[in-house]
C-alpha cells in the first residue's frame, strides 16, 4: 500500500495548499489513501465540522488530530459520530471521539492510530501502553501511527518501541520537517516530524514578528495566523510493499 501523509494543516493557507496540491500528489505518487493532520486547520488551533468536510473535499481520506483536538467546543459531539477523524487515543477515558480507526483500502484493513506524547505536553495517559492496548485489541493488515510529540527523544522512542509491530510511525506537532526519514531495523518506516502545511514565511505558520516579540519580552502576545501569503506543504509518501519512506515538500 502507498500511504500519503500531510503534516499539520495550519489555517486558511494550509487548507488552500491542500486544495491545490493533494489530488495531484495522490495521482503522482499512486497513493491509495491520503491522511492529513488537521488539528491546526481552524485558524491555527483546532478543527470544526465545516473544515473537516472541507479537508475531505480537498482529497483527504482520513484526518488525525493532536493536543488542540478539543480547542473548538462545537466539535465535541461531532467527534463522537461515525466520522473519518481521530484524536489522540491516550486522552483520558470519557474524552469525545476515538483514538483509532480502521479503513478498508482495496480489501486491505488499514489501522490508523493517533497518539500524543507527554514530554513538555499535557500529562495524559501513557502513549506507549495505549499503543499496546490498541494493537492487542484490533486486527488489521497494515498499521499507521501519527505520533503527536514535542521532543525528538520521545518520538524516536515510540518509533523503536513499535518497530516491527506497525508499518509506519510518523511525527507531527513541531511543524518542522526533520531529515531523518528511515526504515528502522525491524521494518517500520519512521520520521520524527513530517513538517507543516501553511504560511511559509513565518514561524510554525504564525507571523514571525509576534513570535519574536514573545521571546524578547516574555509577555503574552496574540498569535495571528495569516490568511494570505506564500505557502508550504510538507508530508511523506510511504510504500509498505517496497519498504520505503520519502519526504514531500512544496514551497510557493
Amino acid at each position: 500500500m502507498r500511504i500519503l501523509f500531510i503534516g499539520d494543516i495550519v489555517g486558511k493557507i494550509g487548507r488552500r495548499m491542500l486544495q491545490e496540491h493533494l489530488l495531484e500528489l495522490k495521482r503522482q505518487h499512486g497513493a491509495q489513501v491520503a491522511i492529513v493532520n488537521g488539528e491546526n486547520a481552524a485558524h491555527g488551533k483546532g478543527i470544526t465540522e465545516k473544515i473537516y468536510k472541507e479537508l475531505l473535499t480537498a482529497g483527504a481520506d482520513f484526518i488525525t488530530l493532536g493536543n488542540h483536538a478539543f480547542a473548538k467546543r462545537d466539535v465535541y459531539e461531532f467527534l463522537d459520530e461515525d466520522i473519518r477523524m481521530v484524536r489522540p487515543a491516550n486522552f483520558p477515558e470519557g474524552a469525545p471521539g476515538k483514538g483509532y480507526g480502521v479503513v478498508n483500502v482495496n480489501g486491505v484493513k488499514l489501522l490508523i492510530m493517533n497518539l500524543q506524547g507527554r514530554s513538555f505536553m499535557d500529562a495524559i495517559d501513557c502513549p506507549f501502553r495505549k499503543a499496546d492496548a490498541i494493537l492487542d485489541a484490533v486486527d488489521a493488515d497494515e498499521i499507521f501511527v501519527d505520533f503527536h510529540s514535542e521532543t525528538t527523544s520521545e518520538s524516536l522512542a515510540m518509533g523503536h518501541y513499535l518497530d516491527g509491530r506497525v508499518d509506519a510511525v510518523v511525527g507531527t506537532h513541531t511543524h518542522v520537517q526533520t531529515n531523518d526519514e528511515q526504515v528502522l531495523p525491524e521494518g517500520t518506516k519512521y520520521i520524527t516530524d513530517v513538517g507543516m502545511t501553511g504560511f511559509r514565511d513565518g514561524i510554525l505558520g504564525i507571523r514571525k514578528e509576534e513570535v519574536i516579540e514573545r521571546f524578547l519580552h516574555q509577555l503574552p502576545v496574540r498569535h495571528n495566523v495569516p490568511e494570505e501569503g506564500a505557502g508550504i506543504l510538507s508530508g511523506v509518501i510511504i510504500d509498505t510493499k517496497t519498504n520505503k519512506i520519502d519526504t514531500i515538500r512544496i514551497r510557493e
